[in-house]
């Protein structure tokens, strides 16, 4: 996808498995396409020094303390824009993440940070448990969101960070321009299955058209295009058997258990490349409403409420 980012951009992902969060991050160094960054609160003074099954009870001991909790997994991506990583240094990242962490209160939890080099700008994912490492009950996290984009803006007070603006929609619209479309169109799969909003082939569609890209069918299977916003196909249209990732509602049993077993997080694989696709996606709901659409695709029939007369 032909992308700009231009600012600082802090998501917290909606992952329920911290196993699957923290193991997405670890494939990700065995690729070579990210590294160990940094950590705290761990048993080791060098966690990394260790395999990974050691890391991974950092948080599965911790969890055992309050396995009622569904949504135990804290996941978050930490995306500086380009600019941003020219004035910020490793160190200076670190200590914003670290202060981050307490800004958020996870600052006595055990957490790991892994730097990804894999896409258009450096970006790093923290991986922790929402499950207190003391008390064993979960950490509160009302208005999270909110917190974290307080945090963006004092952070981009104590550097200077010059915070552009950008339109959001053109941004993600993909085009005829658009380079590494295979690649890209994985990355917006990856992203659009870990929104749970989006509980319907239905939605997934409307979902699909904001940024121009379309499943149809095509002989006895389906193919990926991008179109003009007009229906119009703009780039060489790609068979769906062809993706790795597929979208959630075209995938089979089979393909589900492969892609939950080799690389996910929360039964999925992530991207943060479309982290800061957050708010685009997040008024999805408010947009289906609009147009008028149930979880099974078909249109809701708005109904006003008669008034009745009072009868003298």
């Amino acid at each position: 996808m032909n992308s700009d980012p231009l600012d600082m951009v802090i998501v917290i992902h909606q992952t329920k498995s911290t196993q699957n969060a923290f193991l997405y991050n670890e494939k990700k160094v065995e690729q070579k396409v990210a590294s160990f960054f940094h950590s705290r609160n761990t048993k080791a003074i060098n966690p990394f020094f260790y395999n990974k099954s050691h890391r991974l009870k950092e948080f599965t001991d911790i969890e055992r303390l309050n396995p009622r909790i569904k949504n135990k997994c804290l996941h978050i991506s930490f995306n500086p824009s380009t600019a941003d990583n020219l004035k910020l240094t490793d160190k200076t990242i670190r200590e914003e993440i670290d202060a981050f962490m307490k800004h958020m209160g996870y600052e006595n939890q055990p957490y790991f940070v892994y730097k990804h080099k894999d896409l258009e700008r450096v970006h790093f994912h923290i991986v922790s448990t929402r499950i207190d490492r003391q008390t064993g009950k979960k950490i509160k996290d009302n208005h999270e969101r909110q917190k974290a984009q307080n945090f963006i803006k004092e952070l981009e007070q104590r550097h200077q960070l010059k915070n552009k603006q950008f339109r959001e929609e053109s941004v993600f619209k993909f085009s005829a321009r658009s380079r590494n479309i295979k690649k890209s169109l994985e990355d917006l799969f990856r992203h659009m299955n870990q929104i749970d909003s989006i509980s319907s082939k239905a939605l997934y569609d409307e979902a699909l058209k904001l940024v121009n890209v379309e499943i149809r069918k095509s002989g006895r299977g389906h193919i990926v295009v991008v179109a003009d916003g007009e229906g119009k196909v703009i780039r060489y249209p790609i068979r769906l058997s062809k993706f790795k990732e597929k979208p959630i509602f075209w995938i089979n049993k089979k393909e589900e258990l492969e892609q939950r077993f080799l690389i996910s997080t929360d039964g999925k694989l992530r991207s943060s490349h479309y982290s800061f696709l957050k708010d685009f996606f997040s008024g999805l709901n408010r947009k289906m409403g609009y147009q008028g659409l149930n979880k099974d695709g078909t249109k809701l029939l708005k109904t006003r409420k008669k008034k009745r007369k009072l009868r003298r």
